[in-house]
């Protein structure tokens, strides 16, 4: 058994090659082998979002807080509220973020395939996201 105590991991900014805006993620658990899931609680300022990405083996995103924005290439952009929960299947093209007034927290939940959870794009510009 191990028990991360809530304050023992540290928040961290999220990078400016894969985020637009603020945000911060704060890490909830690591992939420990022979597992291969990792999690962390993403919180977004208004505006802010993540650049396009997909995962190999898919992604969870599980809304705790505010109002928020998500997209699949090619998809309308949908509103995510508290209590939802979004499914990436894997190699799924998407973004996902705040809205344009309402910042946005999520838990993401993903596995990593070879190593690596996900594979980052070009950033989502003021168009794609309605700004």
């Amino acid at each position: 058994m191990d028990i991360k105590r809530a304050g023992s991991q540290p928040s961290g900014k999220g990078p400016e090659e894969w985020f637009t805006g603020t945000v911060r993620i704060d890490p909830l658990f690591g992939a420990t082998e022979p597992a291969r899931t990792s999690g962390a609680l993403v919180t977004f300022e208004p505006g802010a979002r993540t650049a396009w990405h997909t995962h190999p083996l898919g992604q969870t995103l599980v809304v705790t807080a505010g109002c928020g924005r998500v997209q699949r290439e090619g998809g309308p952009i949908e509103e995510i509220h508290p209590g939802d929960v979004v499914w990436f299947p894997p190699g799924e093209r998407h973004w996902h973020g705040a809205g344009p007034t309402t910042a946005m927290s999520h838990m993401a939940i993903q596995e990593a395939l070879n190593g690596s959870p996900v594979d980052w794009m070009e950033k989502v510009t003021d168009g794609q996201y309605g700004a």
